[in-house]
């Protein structure tokens, strides 16, 4: 097994996550999320709209594209195999 710099064994709990007990632990990780969620910058009004039309757009093109190759491909199989009818 690898060891961290600090000699600890990834996934293992530390002396002190031991002496906090389980429940000290989960409210730890809560007050963690917490400190992360207020790092979130959300973004202005312009900065949305701007990325919402960024989406529309590329899937539009996306649906496009996928549109286009499938009616190639099937006019191909249709060349290749023939359309299902017998020739007489």
């Amino acid at each position: 097994m690898s060891h961290t710099a600090t000699g600890q064994t990834p996934g293992q709990p530390t002396d002190a996550d031991r002496r906090r007990g389980f429940f000290g632990r989960i409210w730890l990780f809560f007050r963690q999320v917490v400190g992360e969620l207020k790092k979130v910058v959300t973004p202005t009004r312009r900065e949305l709209v701007n990325y919402v039309l960024v989406v529309l757009v590329f899937v539009a093109f996306m649906m496009v594209l996928i549109s286009l190759l499938d009616l190639g491909f099937g006019q191909v199989a249709i060349w290749l195999f023939g359309d299902g009818t017998q020739a007489q």
